[in-house]
């Protein structure tokens, strides 16, 4: 492995999932938290405070279709101020309603459904995804992105954020290229790592220099 893909791996190879407190599995609970998570990350807002207001929506009991679907829009909207997500509170509660009742009535409150109607193609899961409100190319990459850790079909799923990290650190830009500098199982890692290298000039002149 190369030397700076181990540093990356080792400084910044975590998941937007773990940083939100999400045990990845291919469960629905786990699956709903990923999709809200996606979501929030979606927004023109900083990663960190996406990741703080989904943990406040899920220790408010936001964490299952269901869950979501019993908090109240203001429930919803105080949970996203705690996380200080405030520029967008109003919308995203609003459409995290909507998603709760979509993935409930069209999923059975099992987003594993997606997997299975998509037919295990990453292009049509996309699509799926995008029909959840506020959920574009962008909040369907970081879906697929980070769902490769548990949906092997997805794999390898490098989307242009990634490829600008990879292009930054003059790794490979090309998906199976890049899958390559990585065991599978690190993957989600991988690439969640070099997003952040996309967003972070100073952290890729870090890692370069090492």
């Amino acid at each position: 492995m190369d030397a700076v893909v181990k540093k990356l791996l080792r400084e910044s190879g975590r998941t937007f999932a773990e940083e939100a407190g999400i045990t990845l599995k291919d469960q629905p609970a786990a699956l709903f938290k990923l999709l809200v998570l996606a979501n929030l990350l979606s927004a023109r807002i900083s990663s960190d405070i996406a990741v703080s207001a989904a943990r406040e929506l899920f220790e408010a009991g936001g964490g299952t279709a269901r869950g979501m679907g019993r908090l109240s829009w203001q429930d919803r909207v105080d949970a996203l101020g705690r996380g200080h997500y405030v520029r967008y509170d109003e919308s995203t509660a609003s459409r995290l309603g909507d998603t709760a009742e979509i993935v409930q009535d069209k999923y059975k409150g099992d987003l594993r459904r997606l997997a299975i109607e998509s037919g295990r193609d990453p292009g049509k899961a996309g699509d799926l995804l995008q029909e959840f409100p506020g959920v574009g190319p962008t909040g369907a990459d970081i879906f697929c992105r980070e769902a490769q850790a548990i949906w092997p079909w997805l794999r390898p799923y490098v989307d242009d954020q990634v490829k600008k990290g990879a292009d930054r650190l003059g790794l490979p830009t090309g998906a199976g290229e890049l899958a390559e500098e990585v065991p599978d199982k690190d993957l989600a890692r991988f690439t969640a790592a070099l997003v952040r290298v996309a967003h972070d000039k100073k952290l890729a002149d870090q890692l370069k220099a090492a």
